[in-house]
């Protein structure tokens, strides 16, 4: 199992503890805010929107603070503007890590992710340094229980997506970031029940980390990136073995 998935699965954890200070609500928050503003604040006609709602609802953020987002988004409540910001750089063994921002004060974040960087370990690069490494596709997580995979391959495939693949329990389908929402809306047509669905930087070759001291250091510097309030999504290219990983807990 390749590092983004082991990830994907500690990132779920931590959402649980998130949600108790509240951190996981203010990133909600933004990424709706960004959603209403690119695309308005219908959901029914922005599906960025409706996706960013989703996930803000499976974590349980109150309905209030939603709607407060979207007429953020739309201007019908003055706040502050955000602007999506790219880092790039290595966390410790050599791991290739894309960070996803979203901010509304571009020194403060630059200042405290440099510190970041340094204190836990890794080396912020240049744009461009690592990004090539990873692919940019729409992963769409559906549970295999109670799913007939001809079946599902046959609506997603017809939807336009690449692919359909079992994994863990659940399928996978991917698609390109053009395809991704006409996917999605057609397993929605379908009554599909989807898990997960967003669009994410696959890794096409990872660092293979083969011990527990690494492994905690590489994970530990990806927490702390994806702990840190203006960091939307963390890409990392590091693969831990489950034999590793098990000794973690």
């Amino acid at each position: 199992m390749a590092g983004h998935s082991h990830w994907a699965g500690i990132k779920h954890k931590k959402a649980a503890a998130d949600k108790k200070r509240g951190k996981i609500f203010s990133k909600h928050a933004k990424a709706i805010i960004v959603a209403a503003r690119d695309g308005g604040g219908d959901p029914d006609a922005n599906l960025s929107l409706k996706y960013a709602i989703d996930r803000a609802k499976a974590d349980n953020m109150p309905k209030d603070n939603i709607t407060r987002a979207i007429k953020r988004g739309t201007g019908e409540i003055e706040g502050a503007q955000f602007v999506d910001l790219l880092y790039e750089g290595f966390a410790p063994e050599k791991v290739a890590v894309v960070v996803d921002i979203l901010t509304d004060n571009r020194n403060r974040v630059a200042s405290e992710l440099r510190k970041l960087f340094e204190k836990k370990g890794g080396n912020l690069g240049s744009p461009g340094s690592v990004a090539w490494m990873f692919e940019t596709r729409g992963e769409i997580v559906v549970p295999g229980e109670g799913v007939e995979e001809e079946n599902l391959m046959e609506i997603a495939l017809e939807g336009g997506a690449d692919d359909v693949t079992s994994e863990d329990g659940s399928f996978l389908v991917t698609t390109t970031p053009d395809t991704f929402t006409q996917v999605r809306r057609a397993l929605e047509e379908a009554e599909v029940t989807v898990d997960n669905a967003e669009i994410v930087r696959h890794p096409t070759n990872t660092v293979k980390i083969e011990t527990e001291a690494a492994a905690q250091k590489v994970l530990g510097f990806l927490e702390a990136l994806d702990d840190h309030e203006d960091v939307q999504k963390v890409s990392a290219n590091f693969d831990i073995p489950d034999e590793v990983m098990a000794k973690l807990g």
